[in-house]
């Protein structure tokens, strides 16, 4: 009996895969610093939400809402908002979940020994076998007016009325399968 469990123990050891990096999980949205969340992204507060849809989907989405005909539409978008005026600048960011699977590595290591190489050589090892990616696709958004660099900032003043307009927009977004709905919308 306790040679069968250690079978067993044995075997799951060397199906398991070893986490390296997971991605985050973001339920609704969340307001980070952008080099915290993704390096690489503005020092600046962004507002980030998991895109389920395919690349690039959002910078259509941008461009045909507010009908930029591709002129800075992730760079510098306006909007107005209490008579305000602003703009957002918007950021699709992967991250991948990353794990080592054991068992390729361990039956390298086992083939090398075997052969008596001292220099380890992959002979079944790949990257497509070893790590073990699941990509996730975000937008961050930031944004900023003439005169704030970073209207996210908790002590902005119309920052909750930013973050309804951004929660309406990546809402609006989700639920749009035609862009050009959206053109009548407005």
């Amino acid at each position: 009996m306790k040679s069968v469990f250690h079978l067993l123990l044995l075997a799951i050891f060397f199906q398991s895969c070893i986490p390296l990096r997971i991605a985050p999980k973001v339920e609704d949205y969340k307001i980070t610093k952008g080099n915290r969340f993704r390096k690489g992204l503005p020092e600046k507060r962004v507002f980030v939400f998991e895109d389920p849809k395919e690349e690039y989907q959002f910078y259509d989405y941008i461009n045909t809402k507010f009908d930029l005909n591709d002129h800075y539409v992730d760079v510098e978008v306006p909007f107005q908002l209490k008579g305000d005026d602003y703009f957002f600048s918007f950021y699709e960011v992967h991250i991948s979940d990353k794990a080592i699977n054991v068992f390729p590595i361990l039956v390298d290591a086992t083939v090398n020994a075997m052969l008596g190489n001292e220099d380890f050589e992959t002979y079944v090892t790949t990257d497509e076998n070893s790590t073990v990616k699941n990509s996730n696709h975000y937008i961050a958004i930031e944004v900023f007016s003439n005169t704030e660099p970073d209207c996210l900032q908790d002590k902005y003043q119309n920052q909750k009325a930013i973050l309804a307009y951004l929660r309406t927009l990546k809402e609006e977004y989700l639920a749009t399968d035609n862009y050009n709905e959206v053109v009548f919308k407005n």
